[in-house]
């Protein structure tokens, strides 16, 4: 070997150090996500906002159908965590206990965590981003009562309240019967009468008729806690028993397209509107900024933006989960606070 050569190798292998190095600082984030119900349009919502912040932000997202199954969340993760996710988001689930030891592997691996919706009773989660459903329930709930007195000439009558649950098994909806309660419970001449609507049309559509029959003309009002996946089912059921539902006051939260038309032809009152597009676009951010080591929300914290619908957002600590952050986003109340045609609502983004 001559000896120029020989001058040349450490240069080469130099060169060869210095670009296996770079390409591995320049390796692509990659976000695993999972989510339920995919055709609900929230989870819609979830998916444009988390794949438009990856897209604006030059990182890789995986996105998977969970089918609320705990088991197959896990089964998802364990799969996303052998391709070499660098963090991970948690769309929705419906059991939130029995999926943990999913959420304990990633914290294992110390891959970050964010959960939109609904947070995992237990594990480490990064950043949980919702609005604060029992005060927001709350909120809505106070406007419901409002429409019950303006319907009976500013009094509260003796009568029946109708309140179509989700599922009383998630934790979204004892979250939203507690917010509900901290206002109805004033009222001690309201009955309140409970349906499960199971997350969907159908399911609400039956038990909003069975309990029109059985109370009939003592139902002065009916709360539903998310009309934008049972609100058209109830509003049904009310005209298939050839009454008008603006006689009943709907409201509840997350409003959905079907709210905001619902809102809009009269058929319901109001909602306080879900963050459902601004959850999971923080949730990317936030994680994309952990991994970079940029600053990130901590507990403590208010987190602003000038003309954001979530803004101010406090930060706090996850009630649900062992450790992390939850950062309380705001939701408007519709129509009240802001028109149903405000281009900010992501329903009015996503029928653009």
């Amino acid at each position: 070997m001559n000896s120029s050569f020989r001058k040349v190798i450490p240069a080469l292998l130099a060169l060869f150090v210095f670009s296996a190095a770079s390409c591995a600082s320049e390796k692509q984030i990659s976000i695993g996500m999972i989510i339920k119900e995919p055709s609900a349009p929230y989870i819609q919502a979830f998916i444009k906002a988390a794949e438009e912040t990856a897209a604006s932000l030059g990182v890789n997202i995986m996105i998977r159908d969970g089918e609320a199954d705990s088991i197959k969340i896990m089964e998802i993760i364990d799969t996303f965590m052998i391709q070499g996710i660098d963090a991970f988001i948690l769309g929705g689930a419906v059991d939130l206990r029995t999926l943990v030891p999913g959420i304990v592997r990633l914290n294992e691996a110390g891959i970050p965590v964010a959960a939109l919706d609904t947070s995992p009773e237990g594990g480490v989660v990064d950043f949980f981003l919702s609005f604060d459903l029992a005060q927001s329930s709350a909120r809505a709930a106070e406007f419901f009562v409002e429409g019950i007195k303006s319907r009976n000439s500013g009094d509260i009558p003796e009568g029946v309240v109708l309140e179509i649950l989700g599922d009383k098994a998630d934790m979204f909806s004892h979250a939203c019967t507690e917010g509900f309660n901290s206002v109805l419970s004033k009222y001690p001449q309201l009955e309140i009468a409970q349906g499960e609507g199971k997350w969907n049309n159908t399911d609400s559509h039956a038990v909003t008729s069975d309990l029109l029959t059985r109370f009939g003309k003592r139902v002065v009002g009916i709360y539903v806690q998310t009309p934008d996946i049972m609100g058209p089912g109830v509003v049904a059921a009310i005209e298939a028993a050839g009454l008008d539902s603006a006689d009943y006051g709907i409201c509840g939260i997350c409003i959905g397209p079907e709210g905001i038309d619902l809102i809009k032809k009269g058929k319901m009152l109001g909602a306080v509107a879900q963050p459902a597009y601004d959850s999971a676009a923080l949730a990317v951010r936030f994680l994309v900024d952990k991994l970079r080591g940029n600053p990130v929300p901590r507990i403590g914290d208010t987190l602003t933006e000038d003309g954001a619908l979530w803004s101010p957002a406090k930060v706090i600590k996850n009630p649900w989960a062992e450790d992390g952050a939850f950062i309380v986003l705001q939701g408007p109340l519709v129509p009240s606070e802001v028109s149903p045609d405000d281009p900010r609502l992501w329903e009015n983004m996503l029928t653009k």
